[in-house]
Parts: structure tokens; sequence; C-alpha cells
């Protein structure tokens, strides 16, 4: 399955919506606007949550924890890399994903025991950023989107600081 993300250009918060290839809206994220650290709604079509996206503050290494129905359910941290950008994508049991790509080429490569499952190939287009996710057949989608929110939002907070 193909996805597009889009940051919401003019919004509270850093809202997304994801629609599929043929542009149908599937997923949309609300971002809150006044919050310590970055916490973001992912939601359906029909705006039901589905997974909440949590940032840990005050952290070694930036680390954001994906609650689903009030537990945790995973965590996505950006691991120390000196020419890659890297992150995992800690799920239940042995079935981490890996993450690596390039800030500059903005193109990063979802890993899991050793395959590729997922590419992210982001772009800009007019005002706001948008980016396109490929996800194998069989992979959790909403657990790959959510990571890739968390990567945009830490590439965003990187790039604000310099």
């Amino acid at each position: 399955m193909i996805y597009r993300i889009k940051e919401k250009f003019w919004a509270w918060g850093n809202d997304f919506g994801i629609h599929d290839n043929n542009g149908n809206l599937c997923f949309y994220v609300d971002g809150k606007a006044f919050s310590w650290g970055d916490k973001l709604s992912f939601q359906n079509a029909e705006r039901k949550e589905l997974a909440f996206i949590d940032q840990k503050l005050l952290t070694w290494k930036p680390r954001y924890q994906i609650m689903v129905k009030g537990e945790l359910f995973a965590e996505v941290v950006k691991e120390w890399s000196w020419f890659n950008k890297t992150f995992t994508l800690d799920v239940p049991g042995p079935n981490d994903y890996l993450i690596t790509g390039s800030f500059w080429c903005h193109e990063f490569t979802f890993e899991r025991k050793g395959k590729k499952v997922a590419t992210i190939s982001k772009n800009f287009w007019g005002w706001s950023d948008s980016y396109g996710v490929e996800i194998n057949d069989g992979e959790d989608d909403v657990m790959i989107l959510c990571a890739c929110i968390v990567i945009d939002q830490v590439l965003h907070d990187e790039k604000k600081d310099k």
C-alpha cells in the first residue's frame, strides 16, 4: 500500500492528513497545539483514535511512545549515528523495526529481520511538507505510519535547533 502524508500548513499544532494513492483520506493526525513535547492523536478517517503518540522529555535520545487504548504498544527512539539517521521502532516481541535513512536525501527504509518492509520518500510540495510511504502487505500500517510521523517531528525539531 502506498500512502501520501501531508502536513497541514495552516493548523494549530502538527496536523497531518494521510491519503491512499487514489487521494482518499485514510488517517488523520491531530497534534495538540499547546503542550510540553509533541502529543499527537492518530485517527482513522472517521476521527476515531487508533493510537496516541507522546514525546518523552528529558531523555538522552529523542524518544516517543505509541499508546493504543491507553497501553504502551511501541516506542520510537532516534539512535546515535554519525552519517545516517537511524531510528528503532520497538514493538512487543522480537519484531522490532530498524529505520535508516538520510535527512539530506529525504529517504528512509524500514527493515524487520533483515528484510525491507517499508520506505519513505519525502518531497517538498508548495507551502507544506508531503511525502510518500510504501508499506509491504502484511505489515502494521498504523505503527509504521506513526513512526513516520515521529521521524518528521524529530527531523523538524533538529532543523529548528540549527
